[in-house]
């Protein structure tokens, strides 16, 4: 009996783990990711935020260069302005840092991203880049509302600026306060204002979400076509079936 209600209750705590992990993402706010795979514009500003700024650490190794052309770069434009890593358009984003290195200097070696906003989502990725704040505490100095002790550093700071938080006292079921960050305020100022800052994260966001999946939006097309056509296919053959069946009926 013992064993039976120590599996029974191991299989009700498995169980309630995922319900676990969506309660503690749902105490995220996450603002809304203005993906847009029509804007080439904000693709390509994208792309060149991310070779600059995110493929010194992180690799995209399930996409190829080349692939830029879909979103309106040739291939001389990307390899005058994006390959810094390699010299083949060719090839794949990967990099030189070694996986062993990376995870002395940072606790984890820095994760591949080409599919990071179809498993995290782009709304997350979108406030995790506009939610770094100082943190002394912290080995890099930085810290994250969104992934509370982050590893990774906030490599844009120089563009956003430095945000600090400001905090409010709470009080739990139990009757404890608890200080919380209520929000972040600007305390040195950046390259850009905020408001360019969110454009470029909109921008990097952007690709990165075209990069998870480059053929989304060929393969919306199609999938319309093909609703398109057997939209119509299907009048015609009601019509014809009338006409072949009007003697039996």
């Amino acid at each position: 009996m013992k064993k039976m209600s120590f599996a029974k209750g191991l299989l009700q705590a498995l169980l309630l783990l995922p319900l676990a992990a969506m309660a503690s993402e749902a105490e995220v706010h996450l603002d809304r990711a203005p993906v847009n795979f029509q804007d080439n514009e904000s693709l390509q500003r994208g792309a060149a935020v991310f070779v600059n700024y995110c493929l010194s650490c992180h690799s995209a190794s399930a996409m190829r260069y080349s692939r830029m052309t879909d979103i309106g770069l040739t291939e001389p434009q990307i390899k005058d302005n994006l390959l810094y890593a390699t010299d083949k358009p060719g090839n794949t984003m990967t990099i030189a840092m070694n996986k062993k290195e990376a995870k002395v200097w940072f606790g984890a070696a820095p994760p591949d991203l080409s599919v990071i906003t179809r498993s995290r989502g782009a709304d997350w990725v979108y406030t995790y880049l506009r939610s770094f704040y100082r943190d002394d505490s912290r080995p890099t100095g930085w810290n994250n509302t969104v992934f509370d002790k982050v590893g990774m550093p906030h490599v844009l700071h120089e563009l956003q600026g430095q945000m600090v938080p400001v905090y409010k006292t709470e009080t739990d079921h139990e009757g404890k306060t608890h200080r919380v960050i209520e929000r972040l305020e600007l305390a040195q100022p950046g390259k850009m204002t905020l408001a360019e800052y969110d454009g470029l994260v909109a921008d990097l966001v952007n690709y990165m979400t075209w990069m998870g999946e480059p053929a989304k939006s060929k393969r919306e097309h199609v999938g319309i076509a093909v609703l398109l056509f057997l939209g119509i296919f299907f009048v015609v053959a009601f019509y014809l079936k009338k006409e072949f069946w009007k003697d039996v009926h």
